[in-house]
């Protein structure tokens, strides 16, 4: 694994209690930053805090509420200093059903969880970030977002919206010495999708060239490239990561 430098920063990865949050937390601990986990499973958050080791800690953090993303940006600067790098992570894939079935309460809750949680916390931590003229802001979208999901419309669009917000905000704050990128990966291999049926799994696998899904681990190393200073001169950009599958 080559290390990314990351000395020094303190990086708050929100859904960072398992899946592709729980490896980019694992990959930046071990580039030597401070990790402050964002779960709003507390049981779960807990019990991988316990296996993580030193320079890491965890807040159960409701990202769908502007109040409990102060609370929590407040107490993880008290324990480990200015927040460098913000991970926004968190988020679910919902109900699986054509548009015309698709339930208008699934069509919300998608959108809250997916969309306007990640515009909460930029909205919250960019000015924090732009104060000490420096940060690196990465929001994790979806391939869905470029190509569309058949049966989950509102998990594609909200992820769209993912994509155009970073895009946004990296053009308002450019210059600041903020940046601000999104990763797009295809389907990964995590407990989501183990939840899911084979049909749906296979069907995901095998629109991707590559022929499998990605893992976690591959995530989290674009993950920790785009939080750190090595990336100082791409911002705005949808870093692809779908074994060949998107073609823009």
């Amino acid at each position: 694994m080559n290390r990314i430098d990351l000395d020094g920063r303190h990086a708050v990865v929100t859904g960072g209690a398992k899946g592709i949050g729980l490896a980019i937390v694992r990959r930046m601990l071990d580039s030597g930053a401070k990790v402050s986990v964002w779960d709003i499973d507390t049981d779960r958050l807990d019990a991988e805090l316990a296996r993580l080791g030193e320079n890491v800690r965890g807040d159960g953090v409701d990202v769908t509420d502007p109040e409990a993303i102060e609370e929590g940006i407040g107490g993880a600067g008290t324990a480990f200093g200015d927040i460098g790098i913000f991970v926004n992570n968190a988020g679910a894939v919902g109900t699986l059903a054509k548009v015309w079935e698709q339930p208008v309460e699934n069509w919300q809750r998608m959108l809250t969880l997916n969309l306007t949680s990640t515009f909460l916390c930029c909205r919250a931590i960019a000015p924090r970030m732009m104060a000490h003229g420096y940060g690196r802001i990465v929001n994790i979208a979806s391939n869905a977002a470029k190509m569309g999901t058949p049966n989950n419309a509102p998990y594609a669009a909200a992820k769209a919206g993912v994509v155009s917000l970073t895009k946004t905000l990296a053009k308002e704050i450019a210059g600041s010495g903020v940046i601000v990128n999104a990763i797009a990966p295809g389907g990964a291999n995590t407990e989501l999708f183990d939840n899911l049926s084979d049909e749906y799994r296979d069907q995901i696998a095998s629109a991707m060239p590559l022929g499998r899904l990605v893992e976690p681990d591959e995530v989290a190393a674009i993950a920790c490239w785009a939080a750190s200073e090595d990336c100082s001169f791409t911002t705005g950009a949808v870093f692809d990561i779908s074994g060949g599958r998107a073609d823009y």
